[in-house]
């Protein structure tokens, strides 16, 4: 599949995020809320005495609505962790460990497992139900699944929901949505996709940059495009690796390195990324590696970029028939480095 990421005129729709990844949001959320827990061996209400004894002055004495939000978008470990704080927390946290519960039947309903039967109903109920009782990381997967439907603004309503309790994938979704917009709300989108991205969202910090980048005039707004596709490109997202790559080689927002540039063009290329397939084997084969030349080129020409094959060819010319067969070899038996 060809990655068309960076900016052109003639592209009609830059954004490739949609669908939305269905998985619940990082680890780094959980991180994030660490503060707010200590971590228990209890699985079960803790004691009276583990409230603290400072008339109320405590965690402990936090209203259940105020807890509630705090605790919103918390994965199932961190809700575990804060509820067995003392005994208000674990009373003020039941709805949302309720919510967890029926949020992991339903994402076993919509994909299915050898003991569940996939069911896109069931599934829709126990999220919608999930987020009643609080779970922004609920609405979000209930509105991925109205977005699919059609139904766009009962999804908007809930990843606004969701983005105003601190979700980032809520977050990074509204903003897309809003860029998606006709016509689109882009002062919107970046006040969202800002929020996100502040929060660690690597999908948000590329989608932040690429409409940055499409709409900036200024010098200024250049680099911030450059700064954040350098945040998302070393958070894993490969289409912000090939990006980042083509600032340093432009001296875009950033200063001209070409050490730099080859370095995030290859990590693209090594995790999938196409037209950085392309770049790289085009860059092995002007210095002379025909052996690595042919296998990048192959692999781009497989995912088809038309122009890699003559080059591949005119380097399969210069290889020994052993080597052709070993580079080819390499190609096959290629697998791309985990990416987000």
């Amino acid at each position: 599949m060809k990655h068309r990421t960076w900016p052109r005129a003639s592209s009609s729709s830059p954004f490739s995020s949609f669908p939305f990844p269905t998985d619940t949001p990082s680890s780094s959320s959980a991180a994030k809320h660490t503060r707010f827990v200590r971590r228990c061996s209890h699985s079960h209400p803790p004691p009276l005495s583990a409230a603290p004894s400072d008339g109320g002055a405590g965690f402990s004495a936090l209203p259940y609505d105020v807890m509630a939000k705090i605790a919103a978008s918390f994965d199932d470990p961190t809700l575990k962790a804060a509820s067995v704080v003392c005994r208000s927390w674990w009373e003020a946290l039941r709805p949302l460990r309720e919510a967890m519960m029926l949020l992991r039947w339903g994402k076993k309903f919509k994909h299915g497992s050898p003991r569940v039967k996939q069911n896109a109903e069931k599934a829709l109920e126990s999220f919608e139900k999930a987020a009643a009782r609080g779970s922004a990381l609920a609405m979000v997967d209930a509105g991925l699944m109205y977005w699919e439907r059609g139904e766009k603004q009962r999804a908007l309503d809930l990843f606004l929901k969701s983005a105003e309790l601190g979700n980032h994938a809520a977050q990074c979704n509204l903003g897309i949505s809003y860029l998606q917009a006709e016509p689109p709300k882009t002062e919107e989108a970046i006040k969202w996709l800002r929020k996100a991205s502040v929060g660690g969202n690597a999908r948000a910090q590329y989608q932040l940059a690429l409409t940055l980048h499409r709409s900036c005039g200024t010098k200024s707004n250049m680099k911030e495009a450059a700064r954040w596709y350098l945040k998302a490109a070393e958070g894993g997202y490969v289409r912000a690796m090939y990006n980042i790559s083509l600032c340093y080689s432009f001296g875009d927002g950033l200063t001209h390195s070409n050490q730099l540039a080859r370095k995030w063009m290859k990590r693209a290329a090594d995790r999938g990324h196409s037209k950085a397939q392309y770049e790289h084997g085009l860059a092995l084969f002007s210095e002379g590696d025909m052996m690595k030349a042919v296998v990048y080129l192959e692999l781009a020409t497989r995912a088809g970029e038309r122009g890699a094959s003559h080059v591949k060819n005119e380097a399969l010319h210069r290889l020994s028939a052993a080597s052709r067969d070993h580079a080819m070899h390499l190609a096959d038996s290629w697998r791309a480095l985990p990416s987000k």
